[in-house]
Formats: C-alpha cells, structure tokens, sequence
C-alpha cells in the first residue's frame, strides 16, 4: 500500500500565494493565527493523519464496527487514535475558545479536515459529525445548554449525532413521524425511530450528544412543524457527571458498501429524555446550520480521498515497469519502461491532479467567505460573504464528491489489475469515495438546490457574487501576454454558463420541470467554470513566479492549468448542449414503460 504524505506545499500556495491569509488573520476572532502559527498546525496534522490514523484505515475497514445487544465496538486502534486526537485539541480545533476551542478560522481547518479524510474517512466521520451537532448548539441553543454540553464536546469527551433520516423519509422531512411530547420539567419524552445514524453508537467516547429532529403535538403540517431536540445517551447531574442511560438504544448497525469503520446506526428512542433546541417548530434552520456545515466538509471528503487516490496512482505508474513509449523505449537498460511513457497513464494522472488542486483552491475560496461571514465586523460585506456561501455549498459539495469517486476509479484505472485487489488500498477509496455522493442531500438534490433556490434568490443576488468578479477577472486579463491563453477558454465557458442562466431561469418559470431537467448538467457547468476561475488565478501566479521554480513546482502548476484548460473545461460545451435540449426527452415515456 503506497504511502500518503500531506499536500503541504500545495496547500501553503493556496493559503498564502493564491489567496491572502491576513485577510483572515485579521478578523476579530482570528489574530492568533498567524502564519507561524498555520504552518505550525498544518505540520501537526499532518503529522498526526499519517502516522496515527493512516495505519488504521485498512485495518480498520477489514475488520469494521461490531454489534451485539445495542453495544457498537469500533475497530481495533480506534479508541486510541481518538483518544490521541482527542488530547491533541484537534475536536476542538475549530471551536469557540469561551467552550475550550481554539478558533480556528474555516480557512485552515478545511485544510486539516483534507487531511484526515485522505487518511481515514471513516474515522473522521467521528469527530466530523460531533463539529456538525457543536455547530448547531452553539448557533440556536440557549446559553444553559451550551454550557452544559459544549465543553465536553469542544474536548473530544462527548461526541454528537445529527438524526433527521426514518425509515419511511429521508430529503422529505416535512413527513417524519418522530413525536416530542412535552414533559412536567420543561423537558421532552421523545419517540421515534431514526435511520443512517452515523456515529450513533460508539466506544471512543462517554457519552454521545444526539440531535433529533421530531415533531410536537400542536405541530404545523409539513417541515413547518418540526423542532429541534437535544437527547443525550447518558442524563447528565447537576454536578456535570453522567447518571442514568436514557431510553436510546443502537437498533443494528448497517453493513455498508465502505467507511465500515463509522458505525450507521439505527437509533431506537423510547420516550427518551430531550431539551428543546431553539424555538418551537423552528428546527429546520437549526439543522440547516449544521447540514450547510457538513455539506461542505463532505465536499471536502471527496478532495480528500481524490488526493490519497492520486498519490498511490502517481507512485504506482513511477515505479510500475510496463510496455514500451510508443516512440522508443525510455529505459532501454529495463525490462520494459514505467506506465509514465504513457499518453493515456498521463492523462489519467493529470485529469487527478486537475481535479484536486482545482478543488482545493475553490474550496479554501468558499472557506475564506465562511470565515469573512462569520467575523468580519461590517454587517454588509457579512451579508454577501453569506450569499456567496449559500451559492457555492451545493456546488462544492456535488462537484467535490463527483470528481472524488471518479478520482478514485482513475487510481484503479491506473493500477489495473492490482487496482481491484485489496492489499494495493485503491478498491477501499473507490468505496469509500461513493457514499459522499449520496448523503447530506444526493447531488442530484444539490443539483435541485442550485437551480430552485439559489439561483434566483433576492433577485439574482447570490448569482452576481460570482458571476461579477469572474466577469471582472476575465476582462481585466483576456488579452495578457501568455495568461490569454488560459483566461480565453474560461471566457468561452463562463459565456455559457451565463447563457444556461438565462434560458433556466426562463424556461423554468413556464415549465418547473425545464429546471430539473438541466440541473445536474448547470451545476457541472457551474463547478467546471469556477474551478476554472481558480486554474487561470493560479496559472497567473506561476507565470509571474517561473523565474524562482527551484523545484518545479510552478511549471507543474502550468502544465496542469493547461491541461484544465484545453481537456477537462471543453466539457463545458457538451453540458450546455445537454442543457439546452431541454426536458422534452426525459419527461416523454410513461411511468409503465420504465
């Protein structure tokens, strides 16, 4: 199995060269982050990714979570690796320091949130889905349940769970039969059956914070009427130590396709004990605020995986001695030469790497708005930091994951026949890659997002925060000496994708299924130009820096910007024609004929 090192000079070019890090440091929050700091943290992660969970990651999908009488055992390792990365603060890394945290901006954890997942997916679902449920809390719970709970989430002692899905309903909330029946203290009975529970049972930590979304007697019809509920598996005294269990138990545990070291839990509550979260009837935005989180670390998932998945094919085709360069040999003193002499090898690694680095770069784009969002002191630049997140979060999310499980197939692709055979690790990447694809909302519902609600949200304003500095950017730059050549194809897809705006937004008005038709093709366009925004900013940095290459680095950076430009962005023209065909195909079989 090939071994994984951290991107970290890739990731520094993004943080420091491509975007501007004071930006960030500078928010009220942020000071503390300097750039000492960052590469300090980036090192330690790194550090703890490869040496602590990287070694469990197929150990760990081998032997998988056991279940027996509603008790969840995690692989061998686990607890321990937690309990490392416990200690070491990184549960708490992106916290707010008045629960223990350490403040971390977006922009940086987004980075160390790649790096375990390239690492160990599964085990980063753990802490992952415990940041979603903080999240929540600390956005919309009252100040006595955050004390209460924060804190021990923040250190890593607790964990959370965010339970929407039942058995009967998934993206269709507003149908889920949970019921909340309010008790004489103030606090909820609450029953109800919930599905896909990832991280529901565990042994890495005391005790397990879930998040329910249920339904109270006097609730409105449809996703009106839902509220949001606190329910710990242990109650907790006044003293802050744990008392009795609460009536929630781990049903089973499902036996999954990959991440079968994270246990997906049936979650059984009987009348279990519950608080109230927020305001009554008012837990959709409560969740939302957490599934807008995790919809982009999903995205990132998929990076994530995409670049272990790259670095195992890259090193393979090196040192893989097969056939001959179809224009001589390259190693005459070898039995044959490496899989690189290879046009189609190339273009498999090189479509990798586009896909990575473009990704990596969008997404730190998207995390440093989070961060402007969440701390910049003017409310109106607060307000389009937000507009542009609410935009880019089904795109991140769809595009990341899509490109992470065809990054995966590439790697096994490249490795053959070893590819689908267990001991080499790259069947496990293609597995775990696919479920990223399908959970916190498929991309096909991203996709129904993208073009239902945001596209025409406040009249077009979530669209102008990225169509005007992209617009802005090409102008600026078409006719520059040696960036034309990268800007002009970014040009010709961003007409495109203006053009598929326009006749979306107006097709879909007389005919709503117009729209779903072309969504999952327009926000493939959509990621494809905005990706390719960042290639031509990072293809005009390496021009500027070519000059200083002691180690390649920007010349490799130029030849995957070409690459980007002239075999992976063209894709935008056939996505536009699919587009513009229209629904009339899709929608003209009858339902029997199907």
């Amino acid at each position: 199995m090939a071994e994984f090192k951290a991107p970290l000079r890739d990731m520094r070019f993004v943080l420091t060269e491509l975007f501007d890090f004071n930006d960030i440091n500078q928010l009220p929050g942020c000071e503390d982050f300097t750039p000492d700091v960052v590469d300090a943290v980036l090192e330690e992660a790194a550090k703890v990714c490869q040496e602590v969970l990287y070694p469990i990651n197929r150990s760990g999908d081998e032997e998988g979570c056991t279940w027996k009488d509603g008790v969840v055992t995690t692989p061998k390792g686990f607890k321990e690796a937690y309990q490392t990365f416990a200690e070491g603060g990184w549960t708490g890394i992106a916290c707010d320091p008045a629960y223990g945290g350490q403040g971390a901006p977006k922009t940086l954890n987004a980075l160390v949130e790649e790096m375990i997942c390239s690492t160990n997916l599964s085990f980063g679902m753990y802490p992952g889905l415990s940041y979603g449920a903080y999240t929540a809390l600390h956005s919309h719970a009252s100040n006595e349940l955050k004390d209460k709970y924060l804190p021990q989430m923040v250190a890593g002692t607790w964990s959370g769970t965010m339970c929407l899905t039942e058995p009967h309903c998934g993206t269709d909330l507003g149908i889920i039969r949970s019921k909340a029946e309010p008790r004489d203290d103030g606090s909820y009975a609450i029953s109800g059956t919930k599905i896909f529970i990832s991280a529901g049972e565990h042994d890495l930590t005391e005790n397990i914070i879930h998040l329910v979304l249920a339904k109270l007697p006097d609730a409105p019809k449809g996703t009106k009427g839902i509220s949001l509920f606190v329910v710990p598996k242990f109650m907790i005294k006044d003293d802050g130590t744990l008392g009795d269990r609460n009536s929630v138990k781990c049903g089973s545990i499902e036996h999954k396709m990959g991440i079968k070291a994270s246990s997906t839990c049936v979650m059984n509550f009987d009348n279990a004990v519950g608080w109230l979260v927020g305001e009554p009837h008012q837990g959709m935005p409560a969740m939302f605020t957490m599934m807008n989180q995790e919809r982009l670390s999903v995205g990132i998932q998929g990076l994530g995986l995409g670049e272990a998945a790259y670095q195992g094919a890259a090193a393979y085709a090196r040192d893989r001695l097969q056939g001959r360069a179809l224009t001589g040999p390259k190693s005459p003193n070898k039995e044959a030469d490496s899989l690189l002499v290879h046009p189609d090898v190339r273009r498999m690694l090189l479509t990798q790497r586009a896909y990575n680095e473009g990704s990596r770069a969008m997404g730190i784009w998207v995390a440093r708005a989070l961060d402007t969002m969440k701390h910049h002191e003017n409310a109106q630049t607060r307000e389009e930091a937000d507009e542009f997140v609410q935009l880019m979060t089904p795109i991140v999310k769809a595009l990341f994951t899509d490109w992470g499980f065809e990054t995966a197939n590439i790697g096994m692709q490249v490795f053959g026949g070893h590819g689908y055979i267990r001991e080499w690790g790259m069947e496990q990447y293609v597995r775990d890659a696919r479920i990223a694809q399908i959970y916190e909302g498929t991309n096909g519902i991203q996709a129904l997002d993208l073009v239902g609600r945001k596209m025409g949200a406040k009249a077009g304003r979530y669209l102008r925060r990225f169509f005007h500095p992209v617009q802005e950017y090409i102008e600026t730059h078409v006719n520059d000496d040696g960036l034309g050549d990268f800007v002009q194809p970014l040009a010709k897809a961003f007409m495109r994708l203006q053009q598929a705006t326009a006749e979306i937004a107006q097709r879909g008005m007389k005919n709503p299924d117009e729209a779903g038709a072309a969504a999952t093709d327009y926000l493939r366009l959509f990621g494809l130009v905005a990706v390719g925004f960042m290639w031509a900013r990072m293809a005009e940095i390496s021009l500027q820096k070519q000059d200083e290459d002691s180690d390649g680095f920007y010349k490799a950076k130029l030849i995957t910007a070409r690459f980007y430009m002239e075999r992976i962005l063209p894709q935008s023209g056939a996505l536009f024609s699919a587009i513009m065909a229209g629904s009339k195909t899709m929608m003209a079989m009858d339902e029997d004929a199907f």
